[in-house]
């Protein structure tokens, strides 16, 4: 009876198998993953049509106010002084609010418990994101996002800090953790896929603020995960190891400052800072790859698809015998047709991501050193990044180049997004129980949410331009993930392995 209950708070079997249980909270933890990086990645697909309709009331106050109309619209398109200027606070703002108040996350994770934290930051973001789809403002949208952001990096924390304690074999942990991280890249699918048939049934969906627009639709199904969660809560257990730490009373407090002690620094400064590189890759450059193929300027094969969806809407008016949709609506039309082409490329970066993911996983299993492991994936991201983008910055005139650019952000993804598991792996190794949920948070949040993706601002902010210009936007994206992918490269040589006897 005692071993069947072990086998059941562990949740694994005496032979190794999951235990309903395990397979419960895996489950749970797969859910959260998939979304975590669903959310993350929503932003570059629906940034720019989000602020292009949220911005037509401050344009018409601006042209009401005595500004030429094509004035004040240049502000707010793509490359404008207004434009960007929203544009790097939705990429930046609500990363810093998730690194901060993520932070204090971890400290609640270790404080209260690994399922009640993991919970309620789930059903955060999944209603926040939900109100997104509903907004009426900028400042609206900016703080909807900034409460997703807070859900995702607590929830990150949780999950990995839960699933590590309750798979104390270190073969079957590694296992756990690699293939249930592997769905974050299937988040990656989903919210393009999502992002391609909101585009495509945007016309039948229910109209939102009096409109069809696809960016909507794709920010409301962030819901989603917080539906299996409502049912299912009820039968998670809380981390057996936590759980007995706390009934014995063995269970320290929290510190942040204990971070900083001798025994912790060079694995929480290191760490962070490693761990800040790999997000600098992917925000710096391959998150931006929206940017540069949509717009007006974008890929030409991109843009011909835009003018094509315009052509079949003035044909089937035609046809139809009625009139020819307004300028506006034919913009509306352009500008889903050029989010469903760009939604498909970026689907080829998270198929790479899976493959990586998956790659490591299986690759966790067999090489024991961290450093080595980190290594296998790391290096290729330094050559094969900032060389994709110098290239990409030269093809966008050339409508032959985009299914080159689709295999090239394959491998870009691949050798990039992997080494996001690779840090779900390592972290729990290095930090003691009673801090491992804080010094998590530190690591992800305030390196990969804040110094990471601190990379998207540097891009846009180096390549700002009226009228927008892709080719400096791939230029900075290549030089940016370049660097960070450097720092990255030269840090890991003091990133200490785990110490299995770390308590």
């Amino acid at each position: 009876m005692a071993a069947a209950a072990a086998d059941s708070a562990s949740g694994m079997t005496a032979s190794g198998r999951l235990t309903l249980t395990g397979w419960l909270v895996c489950g749970i933890a797969a859910i959260g993953f998939a979304f975590d990086i669903y959310e993350l990645l929503m932003l570059p697909l629906v940034i720019k049509p989000a602020i292009r309709e949220l911005s037509e009331p401050l344009v018409a106050a601006l042209v009401s106010g005595g500004m030429p109309a094509a004035d004040a619209q240049a502000l707010w398109s793509p490359g404008g002084k207004d434009y960007v200027a929203w544009a790097r606070t939705l990429f930046f703002v609500p990363a810093l609010a998730g690194g901060v108040f993520g932070l204090l996350g971890g400290y609640l994770t270790d404080l209260l418990g690994r399922r009640r934290v993991l919970t309620y930051s789930i059903l955060l973001y999944a209603f926040s994101a939900l109100a997104a789809g509903f907004v009426t403002s900028l400042p609206l949208l900016l703080l909807c996002r900034c409460l997703v952001f807070i859900g995702v990096c607590v929830e990150f924390v949780a999950a990995v800090a839960w699933l590590a304690e309750l798979f104390p074999d270190r073969e079957q942990r590694e296992r756990v953790l690699g293939w249930t991280q592997a769905f974050s890249s299937l988040g990656g699918l989903l919210v393009g896929a999502a992002n391609v048939l909101a585009a495509r049934f945007a016309d039948v969906l229910p109209v939102i603020q009096g409109g069809h627009e696809a960016w909507r639709y794709t920010l409301i199904s962030g819901v989603i995960p917080a539906l299996p969660l409502i049912l299912i809560r009820p039968f998670l257990p809380e981390s057996p190891v936590w759980a007995e730490k706390k009934r014995a009373g063995t269970l320290r407090r929290p510190s942040i400052r204990e971070l900083f002690s001798p025994a912790l620094v060079r694995t929480t400064v290191v760490t962070t800072l490693v761990f800040a590189a790999s997000y600098g890759i992917a925000f710096g450059a391959i998150q931006q790859l929206p940017q540069i193929l949509g717009g007006p300027k974008g890929h030409a094969a991109i843009l011909a698809t835009a003018k094509a969806a315009q052509a079949d809407a003035v044909a089937a008016a035609e046809r139809a015998g009625k009139p020819a949709p307004s300028a506006g609506r034919l913009k509306a039309i352009a500008g889903n047709a050029t989010d469903e082409a760009v939604a498909t490329v970026t689907i080829y970066q998270e198929i790479g991501g899976l493959v990586g993911r998956v790659l490591l996983a299986f690759a966790a299993r067999r090489i024991v050193g961290r450093r080595r492991l980190l290594r296998l994936f790391q290096w290729p991201a330094l050559l094969v990044v900032p060389a994709l983008f110098w290239w990409i910055s030269t093809q966008l005139t050339t409508a032959e180049s985009l299914p080159w650019i689709k295999a090239g952000i394959f491998v870009a993804g691949l050798f990039t997004v992997s080494q996001f598991s690779f840090w779900g792996n390592y972290i729990p190794l290095v930090f003691p129980t009673h801090l491992r949920g804080t010094g998590e948070s530190f690591a992800a949040n305030i390196g990969g949410r804040v110094l990471g993706t601190a990379a998207a601002w540097l891009t846009l902010t180096f390549s700002a331009a009226a009228p927008p210009d892709p080719v400096r936007i791939a230029l900075a994206g290549a030089a940016v993930a370049g660097a960070y992918a450097l720092v990255g490269a030269i840090l890991t040589h003091w990133l200490p392995e785990p110490d299995a006897t770390l308590e």
